[in-house]
């Protein structure tokens, strides 16, 4: 349809309107966009349009077609414009269809759903009716520009060029790219693909020992890259004149001390003689002074900080004048009595010295910058105050897990990412884009410190480690008794809430007891599920045992403290092994069920002494002495004598207390003959008393007034007495009840001492923790005996050694190791010991943090191995434990995105991350539909939407269960800006704290713990695949897939770093994604080959057409799931795959193969040169969406200084998917070459470029 001009006017003008009538008419009808969400105003008339923000195209909902549509007969300037000119536009009654229906065509088919449908002449009619004329004075509206046809295809193929392509290999074999000194290392070490693909500066720094080290072959030659690239970085400084630093990223076995000793040794024969290693244990001494003497550096002293005094080291008296100083980072914050600090010692000693300083294993100096409410650790704040008050230092941070969050960088000042000079002013500037830019932009940090030369990161080759998740199904017995025991805490819970409320007016702060409380609660249940591996555990470790491998079982706590508590109260022989949730309930039972407190009789003699309190208002001499004395004064001559305060310290004289006077018959008597009440202090004659007193009477005696207070008092006192003790000894009998039942229940023994047990003895298995003592079986198998861990022939101090030495040796094949115990501690099948069997490395409790999970796996994964370990992660089917698994999961893959480029590195435990933004998002939807706040995004596990009944019940047991654990409130456990909600409501910072809702969980029946977790499960699997088909969903590092692709043209240098010289690079490559008629139909010859094919593989049409055209796929069914892979003439193979169900909702079979080459091969040649949207795109040639044959923008080499010129430049784009940073990794068919850097839209370039141009050349300035 042409676009229409205006009517001619009318020959008689119609009346005016009223005034009323006045005023422009309505501007069509507002509807939020389904892909950015931005709330857009359709104009009359429309039903289909394109987003301007996000371009994404779209239609009215029905319902709303029909009232703009109203809208636009009466208030348009120009009729709706339909998509084809030749053909009118209606929706489909059924599946709601934008149909292209042909004039005078009065009955058609839906191609779509297929449902037969009839033309409604009189609504066309209407539709086509001429447009009736403006008012004249309402303004002529522009016309309307006409919409793009919404190609579902193309938003399909759209969606999944934004996701991105598959993840390649993880892990590349290393080789020193530019340096060929020394021998290979011992055993294969690789690099992640990420860092591989980048280069590092050229060396030029010539090494000093270098003749040495060639002649010794102390050092490997990825050993020696390492000492030539610090000491290259070392001749740095950074802008704010400091000496910048190397970060020494290598894993576990490529020999981190040894290379330090290098540098020691090189920086020696410099003339730079003083030298600080800061590492975890006094005892790696020992490492530290073996690693110089193996590189030669015999001559070099190292001095044990801790055995020093806190004097100067370089006086007489200590008498240090160079050499290396060992210290730990805890020495690193200490002081002595007098407040001197080691760490005003060694900066004194350094001085001015530009020799090393060394923080090995420096993840310990973390959490310099905590999260929000956090305080930072003294040991961050001292690593950095000693390297501002040591600016010419030569610094290495040296660790494996240095940075497994980008905040754990805080410390990291020496290596230049923030500050002057920089794209972040501040490290908070950098940590709030690293959050931004989410796991692929960490990915580019390890990638950009590797190009400027100030970072390496290698590790041994995983190949042939293996590891699983082993997930252990409780058994029968253990989920009878952690039913029981979750019952017992719901109780205690029940118990405590009751009497805390009855003592509220006499102990109102409770927050203390529910904070016990919970953190009892999660250790309790934690230890439940480590127990509950323990047969598991056992199984695995005995089936290696017979095939002929060792086990190495590694957890964290010993449960040494409620042992040795068990110990205290009950002795050293024990009928059995201590149960430490049994102890641990005990301890808090007893230590905090709150009692009143516990009320004291009150004897006669002490309410005689209230009553004389009460009686003896002043302190003084008596009443009568008083009077006496104010009348003498007053016959006495004033000359006589001074007046005398009766308050004067002066003692009394004899004939002041020698007459007193009675309080009954006032008459003055002699002293000695009255009585004086103990109580009031009145006297009073022995005659005058009413009966008289004629016995001899005792000091304490009471006037009869007096003695029937008291006794009335007494009485009144009793009772109130009886009352209180009464309400006392019923708290106490409800405590000792609670007591009773937790010594009644089934619970488990310590998990250590039962795994040692059953695997036979302490004789058997070595033990290499913290713990100080064990529990051990007696020899005829009546009882347990605790014993020290150590015998007369080995010290405490040694006994780890000792024990380690026992399984190397092959005399025990099952070690246990501890965090504690395990520092430094090598257990890999060493080809230089006698046990060199296979290990097995099962961890029966993961850390909290990836930092030391990574410590612990490499335990046993080290160089000059014989074979690689067998990593057997285990874990209950209970959903709450996966708490831990959460944590350590989070950890692992940041961990794996930014030490080694590439967060595919580290064990995958991603199936576990629970603990992230979807996570949060999900388990707000769980809560809110269990409080009907909002429906649920699936439908419960065990549940039906065809049997409403059964989701009410599973949310009524949901929130009974979230009540139970305290996740629904109570008014009593509120506390601080909590106090005094009302019962049945989640706060709001609970909603997205998927932590406590993990960790609550765990204290629920296995049943309805396991329901909710697979509902939240559930609801955040849903979240990431909605996220992913929009394309929201980080997917971090991908590859660019094409069949062939090649570099275009030289790459063009758009930035250089002036320090480490390296470059900013923008390459161009050109791809080529589609496939043709030939290589489709020789997939689906192979396919149908022997008759093995589905019947359901074929070709396929589209049922809608698009611009009057259709598109052609290729469905082939994968046998592993099921589903079918799709293959398209313009792209290839499509990431994602589609069910039988979707394939033929949306495409028909096609059987003459004729008309599929016919498509297949003209959407194959249309798409060389033309995207999806078609001829009309707003894009232009930018879009390449669909497109064949397209160019590609990777901007690679140094990233970090141009980031924010970069995201500037995209947050300006008008497609949504391309104002994302996106770091993909792309390689050229031909030569193999791999860059690896962020994917610049076609259409942004230009604005790059020009942006980077301007900050070229403020830095040539």
């Amino acid at each position: 349809m042409g676009q229409p001009s205006l009517p001619p006017p009318p020959i008689a003008p119609p009346p005016p309107p009223p005034p009323a009538q006045l005023g422009p008419g309505p501007a069509g009808c507002q509807v939020r966009c389904a892909g950015c969400k931005m709330v857009l105003t359709v104009m009359p008339g429309l039903t289909e349009f394109v987003c301007p923000t996000c371009q994404l195209p779209q239609m009215l909902p029905p319902e709303l077609m029909r009232s703009n549509q109203a809208q636009a007969q009466q208030h348009r300037t120009a009729p709706a414009h339909g998509i084809d000119p030749t053909k009118i536009q209606l929706p489909c009654a059924n599946c709601k269809a934008i149909l292209n229906v042909p004039h005078g065509l009065s009955r058609f088919n839906c191609p779509q759903c297929q449902i037969s449908l009839a033309v409604d002449l009189s609504k066309i009619s209407q539709a086509l009716a001429p447009p009736a004329r403006p008012h004249p004075s309402l303004p002529l509206l522009p016309p309307l520009p006409l919409p793009e046809e919404v190609n579902e295809v193309a938003i399909e193929v759209e969606r999944e060029e934004d996701e991105g392509g598959l993840a390649g290999e993880t892990f590349t074999d290393y080789r020193p790219p530019k340096l060929s000194i020394g021998p290979p290392h011992p055993d294969p070490v690789v690099e992640t693909s990420s860092l591989s693909a980048v280069q590092p500066p050229e060396p030029t720094y010539d090494l000093r020992i270098k003749d040495e080290l060639e002649h010794s072959k102390a050092l490997s030659c990825l050993q020696i890259e390492t000492l030539v690239y610090a000491c290259q970085r070392h001749l740095q400084h950074l802008p704010d004149g400091e000496r910048a630093g190397f970060f020494l990223g290598d894993g576990a076995g490529v020999g981190k001390g040894r290379t330090i000793a290098g540098l020691i040794w090189e920086n020696w024969h410099h003339g730079r003689r003083k030298a600080l290693w800061i590492s975890v244990g006094s005892d790696l001494k020992f490492d530290a002074r073996r690693d110089l003497d193996d590189v030669g550096a015999t001559c070099i002293e190292v001095h044990a900080l801790n055995k020093l005094p806190y004097s100067k080291l370089d006086s007489k008296a200590v008498g240090i004048k160079e050499g290396v100083v060992f210290l730990t980072y805890s020495s690193l914050i200490a002081s002595s009595e007098r407040g001197r600090s080691r760490l005003h010692q060694l900066v004194q000693w350094f001085g001015d010295m530009e020799g090393l300083i060394v923080f090995d294993e420096c993840h310990k100096a973390k959490n310099l910058v905590p999260e929000a409410g956090g305080q930072p650790t003294k040991t961050g704040e001292a690593v950095l105050d000693i390297q501002a008050r040591l600016p010419e230092a030569r610094v290495i941070y040296c660790s494996a897990t240095g940075a497994s969050e980008p905040r754990n960088l805080g410390y990291m000042v020496r290596l230049g990412l923030w500050g002057s000079g920089t794209s972040f002013l501040s490290f908070r500037d950098f940590l709030g884009a690293m959050d931004k830019g989410g796991v692929g932009a960490l990915e580019l940090v390890a990638m950009d410190m590797k190009a400027r030369g100030m970072y390496v990161c290698r590790t041994l080759s995983y190949k042939g480690a293996e590891f699983e998740v082993v997930e252990v199904p409780l058994e029968a017995k253990m989920t009878e008794m952690y039913k029981k025991a979750a019952e017992f805490w719901a109780r205690l819970r029940m118990e405590l809430l009751a009497a805390s409320t009855f003592l509220t007016n006499e102990k109102p702060n409770s927050s203390q007891v529910w904070r016990l409380y919970w953190a009892s609660h999660q250790r309790f249940f934690r230890h439940v599920c480590m127990s509950a591996k323990v047969p598991a555990v056992v199984k695995l470790s005995q089936q290696a045992l017979l095939e002929n491998k060792c086990v190495v079982i590694g957890l964290q706590s010993t449960g040494e403290a409620r042992t040795e508590e068990a110990i205290t109260k009950y002795g050293l022989e024990l009928d059995d092994f201590i149960s430490g949730p049994r102890e641990l309930l005990l301890k808090f039972v007893e230590e905090n069920y709150p009692l009143p407190d516990k009320p004291e009789p009150l004897a006669e003699e002490s309410v005689k002494e209230l009553q004389r309190k009460r009686h003896s208002a002043t302190p003084g001499v008596s009443f009568a002495g008083r009077v006496r004395k104010i009348a003498k004064l007053e016959v006495e001559s004033e000359e006589e004598s001074e007046w005398q305060s009766e308050t004067d310290t002066d003692p009394e004289t004899e004939s002041d207390d020698e007459f007193q006077i009675c309080n009954i018959c006032s008459l003055e008597g002699e002293r000695k003959k009255l009585l004086q009440c103990s109580c009031c202090s009145q006297l009073v004659h022995p005659a005058c008393l009413v009966p008289p007193v004629v016995e001899v009477i005792s000091e304490d005696w009471s006037c009869y007034s007096c003695k029937e207070k008291t006794e009335e008092f007494l009485r009144a006192r009793q009772v109130y007495y009886e009352e209180l003790l009464k309400r006392y000894e019923g708290a106490l009998e409800r405590k000792l009840k609670f007591l009773e039942i937790i010594r009644s229940l089934d619970l488990p023994n310590n998990p250590l001492d039962d795994i040692v047990d059953q695997l036979g003895g302490p004789d058997k298995v070595a033990e290499i923790t913290g713990r100080r003592g064990m529990l051990v079986r007696a020899s005829d198998g009546k009882g347990v005996t605790y014993q020290a861990r150590n015998t007369k022939d080995v010290t405490m101090e040694m006994v780890n050694m000792h024990e380690k030495q026992l399984f190397m040796s092959g005399k025990k094949l099952v070690a246990i190791i501890s965090e504690a115990g395990s520092a430094g501690v090598s257990l890999q099948a060493d080809r230089r010991a006698v046990n060199q069997r296979r290990r097995v490395h099962l961890t029966l409790e993961l850390p909290w943090s990836a930092d030391r999970a990574i410590q612990q796996f490499g335990r046993t994964h080290r160089s000059n191995q014989a074979s690689a370990p067998e990593y057997r992660l285990l874990f209950t089917n209970l959903g709450g434990e996966r708490r831990f698994a959460s944590i350590v999961a989070k950890r692992l893959e940041s961990l794996g995105a930014l030490t080694q480029g590439d967060r595919r590195a580290g064990p995958s435990l991603s199936a576990y991350n629970y603990d992230s933004a979807f996570g949060k998002k999900a388990l707000m939807n769980l809560y809110k539909g269990l409080m009907d706040l909002e429906p649920l995004a699936i439908v419960p596990p065990g549940c039906s939407s065809e049997k409403p009944e059964t989701i009410e019940e599973f949310v009524t047991e949901g929130r009974a269960a979230l009540h139970s654990v305290g996740i629904i409130r109570d008014p009593a456990t509120g506390n601080g800006k909590d106090a005094g909600k009302l019962s049945g409501r989640i706060v709001d910072s609970d909603m997205n704290d998927v932590g406590r809702f993990l960790n609550r969980i765990l204290g629920l029946s296995p049943g309805i713990q396991n329901r909710l977790f697979e509902l939240f499960v559930g609801i955040l699997d849903i979240l990431i695949q909605r996220a992913r088909i929009e394309g929201h969903l980080d997917s971090g590092i991908v590859d660019v897939k094409a069949n062939t692709i090649e570099l275009q043209g030289e790459p063009k240098t758009v930035h250089i770093d002036n320090m480490s010289g390296a470059s900013t690079v923008l390459f161009t490559f050109t791809l080529d994604r589609g496939m043709t008629w030939e290589a489709a139909s020789l997939l689906l010859e192979e396919k149908q080959k022997g008759d093995s094919g589905s019947s359901n593989t074929g070709f396929y049409e589209s049922r809608r057409e698009w611009m009057g055209k259709r598109h052609y796929v290729l469905a082939v069914e994968d046998s592993d799931s099921g589903e079918y892979k799709i293959f398209r003439p313009n792209l290839g193979e499509s990431i994602r795959e589609m069910t039988l169900t979707e394939l033929k909702e949306k495409y028909r079979k096609l059987s003459a193969l004729e008309k599929a080459r016919s498509g297949w091969e003209g959407e194959y040649e249309v798409s060389s040169k033309q995207c999806m949207h078609g001829p009309n795109c707003k894009l232009g040639s930018f879009c390449t969406t669909g497109r064949r044959l397209q160019e590609v923008n990777v901007l690679g080499g140094l990233i970090l200084p141009v980031w924010g010129t970069v995201e500037k430049a995209l947050s300006k784009q008008a497609r949504q998917s391309h104002k994302r940073i996106r770091v993909v990794r792309i390689e050229t068919t031909s030569d193999k070459q791999r860059i690896v850097g962020l994917l610049i839209p076609n259409a942004a370039v230009p604005t790059v470029l020009q942006d980077l141009a301007w900050v070229h050349e403020i830095d040539d300035e």
